[in-house]
């Protein structure tokens, strides 16, 4: 019997949006959809995936290579301008909201990438049961992105977060030893709690431990903040952070092994 996935009863981390596409990406979607978006029998609630599906992304990209895993690539800046910089490397991006999605088709068929494959499921559910153990389990992804992701600034709604010590487990499974996880946000105590998150995972080292102190830091440790992330580019997220006035933090963490 297959084990049920506790994350179908969890908190969603993310607020599905209106999913009309407009005409523009409908005709995008129409013609390159089949090309770029991975197929998934579905799970019990929207967005979710079955707990006893089986994706096979080698097959899906055609190939084997290293593997990125990006969730909430946005309109796809960061994904496309890695896979163009990455050609044998394949970049897998995780998106819960319908334009996303599109848009980030769309990048990529401007671009004409082919190394590039979206899924539109929630991460935190999806994640366990993509890379699930096994016969047959799918190759552990060299990086995981996680680049300004919902700050749910609100003190209530901070469960809502997708960085999240529970979360950290899944971004174990999804990694291969001495893969690297990288974060980033412009909301300070976001980044604390990132960064907190690290410290305290058994199975996470932060390679940045009591550097680049942040002297408002309220969080349960001091500094561990990572130096700019040269392969992250400037997207959207990041300027209007930026113009708001809010400080830029990054945070890497090493999967160690066992």
């Amino acid at each position: 019997m297959t084990e049920q996935n506790p994350n179908y009863g969890r908190i969603r981390s993310f607020t599905r949006r209106g999913s009309r596409l407009g005409d523009k990406y409908e005709a995008v979607m129409a013609e390159y959809g089949s090309r770029y978006v991975i197929d998934y029998p579905e799970g019990p609630a929207q967005t979710t995936i079955a707990d006893d599906a089986h994706i096979d992304l080698i097959a899906e990209f055609g190939r084997p290579g290293p593997l990125v895993v990006e969730i909430g690539p946005g309109s796809g800046e960061q994904t496309i301008a890695a896979a163009l910089a990455r050609p044998e490397w394949n970049f897998l991006a995780i998106e819960a909201w319908a334009p996303g999605v599109a848009r980030c088709v769309n990048a990529a068929v401007r671009e004409g990438v082919r190394n590039v494959r979206l899924m539109e499921v929630d991460a935190a559910q999806a994640l366990p049961i993509l890379f699930r153990e096994g016969e047959g389990a799918n190759p552990r992804a060299v990086e995981l992105w996680t680049f300004f992701p919902d700050p749910w600034r609100k003190t209530r709604h901070h469960k809502r977060r997708l960085v999240s010590d529970e979360f950290a487990a899944t971004a174990a499974l999804v990694l291969q030893a001495g893969g690297t996880w990288r974060m980033a946000t412009d909301w300070a105590d976001y980044a604390w709690q990132m960064r907190d998150v690290v410290q305290n995972s058994p199975q996470f080292r932060n390679p940045f431990s009591q550097k680049n102190h942040d002297p408002a830091d309220q969080g349960q440790y001091q500094g561990g903040f990572a130096d700019r992330w040269n392969g992250r580019v400037m997207t959207r997220f990041e300027r209007r952070g930026i113009e708001a006035g809010r400080k830029i933090y990054d945070i890497e963490a090493i999967r160690v092994s066992g």
